[in-house]
């Protein structure tokens, strides 16, 4: 059987009746060691598939060429996508990703900051979890280290924060006044967890649009979402049909629910647009495969990706005095099937 355990500079060095730091030059080709000697450790080198430790070469050096990463999820298209972003800015610069999953629990999310300075990254990129509410003793952990920390699309409360954010308000405000162009007048919402930027920006984009275009913003007609899943949005839509069955369209703040609300409707016979138009957040690609396709707000999101590693490698070469403010990037309106109804 073939011995798994990893064959160290100590194992070759043992083999040879050699110091370590011998078989160390002769591996890095010192001018100070004979060609004998180099040819020798080479050789059982290669027999014995000796792999250098490159994170303990860089950590000697005083550079994991590390960057962490904290997403809440990785369902679904958004996160998956802005991890392609991250990498492939961050594989040009040189550096290696490690990624963590939160879950959506702030314990996680927790752990994962403590697992990522344990590894010595050199930065941290991360989205707050759903959980996350005034607890942000962790990040502040991080900026007290001197790591460079670059939030993402969900970004903490905190005083100088580096972050890459889209400017959901404005992408939820021209959602909603594409729905009033099309003759809605009665538009629900479905909301996200209100401590979270991206939620509380596209329901102030909400009402902002029917405040600028006469409309009224019912309470009753604004329902708080328990959890970003399908049946979350099944429930929702449920309860907004028993309380006030006029509502003639809604607005998601987050795409899973709104399939989930989606599949609700056309069981009541409910139908979409004709009787009820629909828009929501982000451009997932289940979202152009419903019946009826769904008119969406895309989220830049490998853009995102990338424009995070970079502000990053900004704050890694220009330092802790580097503190700019967040970079917004700009939504785009796709509109499908789902709202073309009244015009």
């Amino acid at each position: 059987m073939a011995n798994s355990k990893r064959t160290s500079i100590a194992d070759l060095a043992r083999q040879l009746n050699i110091s370590p730091s011998t078989v160390s030059r002769a591996l890095a080709d010192h001018e100070g060691i004979s060609e004998a000697t180099k040819d020798r450790v080479r050789k059982l080198a290669q027999e014995l598939h000796y792999r250098p430790n490159q994170l303990a070469a860089a950590l000697r050096k005083g550079h994991s060429k590390t960057l962490g990463v904290i997403v809440p999820h990785i369902r679904g298209y958004f996160f998956p996508a802005v991890m392609n972003g991250i990498e492939k800015i961050a594989s040009r610069a040189g550096f290696n990703v490690m990624m963590c999953q939160s879950n959506e629990e702030l314990r996680r999310e927790q752990q994962n900051v403590d697992t990522l300075l344990a590894a010595q990254v050199e930065g941290i990129l991360v989205s707050l979890s759903a959980t996350t509410h005034d607890e942000v003793q962790h990040f502040e952990q991080v900026r007290q280290q001197g790591t460079p920390l670059v939030f993402f699309d969900r970004m903490a409360d905190l005083p100088g924060s580096s972050a890459v954010i889209l400017d959901d308000f404005q992408g939820a405000y021209r959602a909603v006044t594409h729905l009033i162009e099309q003759g809605c007048t009665r538009i629900a919402h479905l909301a996200g967890p209100q401590h979270l930027n991206t939620s509380r920006n596209r329901y102030l984009g909400y009402a902002e649009a029917l405040r600028a275009h006469g409309l009224p913003l019912k309470e009753e007609w604004v329902y708080d979402l328990p959890a970003l899943t399908h049946d979350a949005g099944r429930l929702a839509i449920e309860h907004l049909l028993a309380m006030d069955n006029s509502i003639d369209a809604f607005f998601a703040a987050y795409a899973i629910p709104t399939v989930g609300a989606l599949e609700l409707l056309q069981e009541r016979g409910v139908r979409v647009p004709q009787d009820l138009a629909v828009a929501c957040f982000s451009n997932e690609p289940f979202t152009n495969m419903t019946q009826p396709r769904l008119t969406v707000v895309d989220q830049r999101a490998e853009q995102m990706g990338e424009t995070a590693v970079q502000l990053l490698l900004q704050l890694l070469k220009r330092g802790p005095s580097y503190s700019p403010p967040p970079l917004v990037l700009k939504p785009e309106l796709i509109v499908r099937a789902s709202s073309l109804h009244k015009a």
